[in-house]
Order: structure tokens, then C-alpha cells, then sequence
């Protein structure tokens, strides 16, 4: 299906829901018929199966194998895939994602783990020989990143990367309808931010681990912190240990899409400020506050995140702000806006098309974005047309591995105090010793770091 069809038919659902399920099953017969990838997917829990569902709902996929180091969600991700793939099978159940991958009968690995364990069973599975979707950001530090797309290049494997903002219809539509027509002009400014109240203020005590977890592979290559109810499951991105904050979670999906709806490569300069200004009493170490500005060649763009207050647009407490001479586009995962400066132009508001009656699971699936949905399927289909031709997708792992490397600059920059000049040809700090120590951190034995 072309682009234009697709945004045409995702802005007009107003046919009877029969019908829409009658043409969806069409599409889904047409396009991927015949194709039956054998799956694993790595990491089960919320948004592994998030994602593992919607693939299942795009292609006939066969999910053979789950892997997770908690038995209590491997056992419950078992059950509900083989609920809702066709062959009613469950999948083989692993501990360890090394014994899975061992087997070589994997043509698709989803590697949904938390951040710090992103790195090694990504480029694991290249080495297995197949193709990966791997969730954002793709590394906790810029040389496993490094390490990822080199895999992927050797191994000449397609690696999709779970910014599937790149895959959101109506962001989609604001490409074709706002930017590419030069509505906006030229732009001098863009925002990005996050204002959602999502940094724990809890400071419960440590305790053992519960008995269904294997919290030291769990833990992995990262430091050894005691036990805490906070961390798992879904807490951890609280904690540096595993994660890069709210920087790593919620900036690099909007700064990823500010760089593919205009184009822009690497940043020249990174610099940042903040830190823990208000929430001092919780046991999270990440900060509250932050800003960190990225420039590219033409204009900076802005991030700003705070986990107490209000956002300054109700609307839009997470999302992304074009300024242009001409106007101004407001765009997040529920919609976009676009603002004209002559009043004689018509204001464009669009919202997100939840694609409910052509894919009726997602009304009653537990804990799923169902306004993510429709951009997770579109992120699979690309994946899966990526795989056929062996081009590569539209969120190739070196976009997901600057977008990342990125925000990891800017809490380098934070940390360090300083703005952090950047060579996107050696993909070096300049002429900062202090700075490029920080590319890689130390790994926890008997874990080795990669390299490129």
C-alpha cells in the first residue's frame, strides 16, 4: 500500500466495522500471505508483548520461542501468545536468551529487555543469523551502540528500532501536508519536551529479590544494586544503572522524530542543565529536571523535562513544536496541529485514528497504548517489507543509534558541566579526554563489552 492510500484511508474510517475488518483481513492476506518468519522475542513483559501482538497482527508469523528471566511473566507471555497466534502452539519457554539463540532457527528476534540489556542480545542475534527489532534507546552507552550497527552491517541483517513515531499515521500525514509543502517556511526553532509526572517519589526499602526472578542475570552487565521492589517490574528506568533517564526514554523518541520529519543527522553541539531539584527525597538517582539543547547546522533543538508541575499546553505534555517563519506545527503520539501565521490560512488539526474496528483485540488488551498501536503495526509491516527486499528500514538501527548516542551526550553534558563538541566522522568527542571516557561504561564480569 502507498503512503498516500494508507494516510487517505486512516483518515476516513467511516465505514461499517464488517467491512473495515473485511478490507484489514484483505490487506493482511495480500500483502504478507504465504510468509510464516519463525519469531522469538527476548524481554516479555509489557511492551514485548505489545510488540509480539502487533506483529502477530500484520503477518502469519509462527512465535516459537519466549525467552525472560522472570518465570512469572514468561509463563503468562506462553499462554497469551498461544492464545492469538494460529497455531494455538506454545511457544518454547528459555531462562536465558544464549540458549535460545543457540538453536539458529530464528528468522525474526524482538529484543525488548530493559535499555542495559539491549546490546549483547542484539548483536547475539545478528550473529544467529537473524533479523531484530530492537526497543529504543538501542544502547546505555555510545560504544555499544557503535558495537550494534557494526554487527548489523557485518551480518547484513535488517535492524528495525522501536521508534515507531516513524510509523505514526498522522505524523505521517504531517510530513506529506505540512513540511514537504513548505508551510511551515523556514524554520528557526524547534521544542521538544516532556512534562509527564513519571519519576518515582517512593523511597521503599531494599529487599531480596521475589523467588521467580533471576535478579543477577537480570541485572546482567550492569552494577550490582540490591534488590528493590521499584526496579521490577517497569521501575527500572529510575535508576542510571539501567537506563539514561528520562532523556533516554521520552527525548529520544521525539528527537528521533524531529530528525526524520526534517532530515537532520548528527547534532554539532550538545550541552545540558538540571539535575534532582524538587523530588529530592525519593531512592530514584535520575533527574527530575532537565534541558539540553542539540544544535544542528541550520537551528537548535530544545528539550525540556520536568516530573512535577504542569505542562505549559495541556494538550501536549509530551510531544514536539516546529517554528517556523510561516507557521507552527504541534505534533505529538495523540495528534498534530498546525498554526498558520496569515490568518487567511486554515488552521489543520488532526487526531490519532485508533484503528479499533479493524483490530478489535486491542479494545481489551491488557496494558496496551492503544493510541500506539496503529504506529506499532506500521513498524512491523515496514520491518517485514525490509526483510523481503533487504533494504533497510525506516528506523534502521544507525538512525535509533544517533538518536540515542545523542541523548546520551546530553547527560554526559550534564554530568561533565559542559558543552560537548561532536565528530560525526570518528563519532568522538572533540578534544575532551574527560568526555570520550564516558563512551563506554565498565561492564560487570563475567559480561564483556562489545566493540565496533
Amino acid at each position: 500500500m502507498k503512503r498516500r492510500q494508507f494516510l487517505q484511508h486512516g483518515a476516513g474510517l467511516v465505514a461499517a466495522p464488517a467491512i473495515l475488518r473485511r478490507r484489514a483481513e484483505a490487506r493482511y492476506q495480500e500483502e504478507f500471505a504465504g510468509r510464516r518468519p519463525r519469531v522469538g522475542l527476548i524481554g516479555t513483559g509489557w511492551y514485548g508483548k505489545c510488540d509480539l501482538l502487533r506483529l502477530l497482527q500484520v503477518a502469519p508469523a509462527q512465535v516459537v520461542s519466549l525467552c525472560d528471566v522472570d518465570q512469572k511473566l514468561l509463563t503468562e507471555a506462553g499462554e497469551v501468545v498461544a492464545a492469538r497466534q494460529e497455531s494455538k502452539k506454545t511457544p518454547r519457554l528459555y531462562r536465558d536468551y544464549r540458549e535460545m539463540l543457540r538453536e539458529k532457527d530464528l528468522e525474526i528476534v524482538l529484543v525488548d529487555t530493559p535499555d542495559h540489556w539491549h546490546a549483547l542480545p542484539m548483536i547475539a542475534a545478528c550473529e544467529a543469523g537473524a533479523d531484530v527489532y530492537v526497543q529504543k534507546p538501542i544502547s546505555v552507552d555510545i560504544v555499544e551502540g557503535q558495537a550494534m550497527v557494526a554487527a548489523a552491517r557485518r551480518r547484513q541483517r535488517v535492524v528495525q528500532v522501536g521508534t515507531q513515531r516513524r510509523s505514526t499515521p498522522h505524523l505521517l500525514e504531517a510530513i506529506e501536508q505540512i513540511i514537504k509543502p513548505g508551510r511551515l517556511g523556514q524554520i528557526g526553532l524547534v521544542e521538544i519536551y516532556c512534562y509527564y509526572h513519571m519519576r518515582t517519589r517512593e523511597n521503599p526499602p531494599d529487599s531480596a529479590p521475589p523467588d521467580h526472578l533471576d535478579y543477577e542475570m537480570w541485572t546482567g552487565p550492569a552494577p550490582l544494586r540490591p534488590y528493590n521492589r521499584l526496579v521490577h517490574p517497569r521501575g527500572w528506568r529510575a535508576f542510571t544503572e539501567y537506563g539514561n533517564g528520562i532523556v533516554g526514554d521520552m527525548c529520544i523518541h521525539m528527537l528521533d522524530t524531529v530528525r526524520w520529519m526534517l532530515n537532520l543527522g548528527w547534532p554539532k553541539r550538545v550541552s545540558s542543565s538540571g539535575g534532582i531539584l524538587i523530588q529530592k527525597q525519593s531512592k530514584s538517582n535520575i533527574p527530575d529536571t532537565q534541558t539540553a539543547t542539540f544544535d544542528f547546522d541550520d537551528f537548535p533543538v530544545v528539550w525540556q523535562h520536568r516530573t512535577y508541575g504542569t505542562p505549559p499546553d495541556p494538550k501536549y505534555p509530551w510531544g514536539l513544536t516546529i517554528y517556523g517563519e510561516k507557521g507552527t506545527l504541534k505534533a505529538s503520539v495523540m495528534g498534530y496541529d498546525f498554526i498558520p501565521v496569515d490568518k487567511n490560512e486554515p488552521a489543520v488539526h488532526r487526531d490519532v485514528a485508533y484503528e479499533l474496528d479493524q483490530y478489535p483485540e486491542d479494545r481489551t488488551e491488557k496494558e496496551l497504548e492503544r493510541h500506539v498501536a496503529p504506529a506499532i503495526r506500521g513498524h512491523m509491516r515496514d520491518l517485514l517489507r525490509a526483510i523481503e527486499t533487504r533494504r533497510r528500514p525506516v528506523a534502521d538501527i544507525e538512525e535509533g543509534h544517533i538518536s540515542t548516542a545523542s541523548c546520551i551526550l546530553a547527560n554526559h553534558a550534564l554530568a561533565l558541566g559542559r558543552t560537548l563538541a561532536w565528530d560525526a566522522r570518528t563519532e568522538r568527542v572533540i578534544d575532551d579526554p574527560a568526555a570520550n571516557q564516558l563512551l563506554a561504561r565498565p561492564y560487570r564480569g563475567p559480561w564483556v563489552h562489545p566493540t565496533p
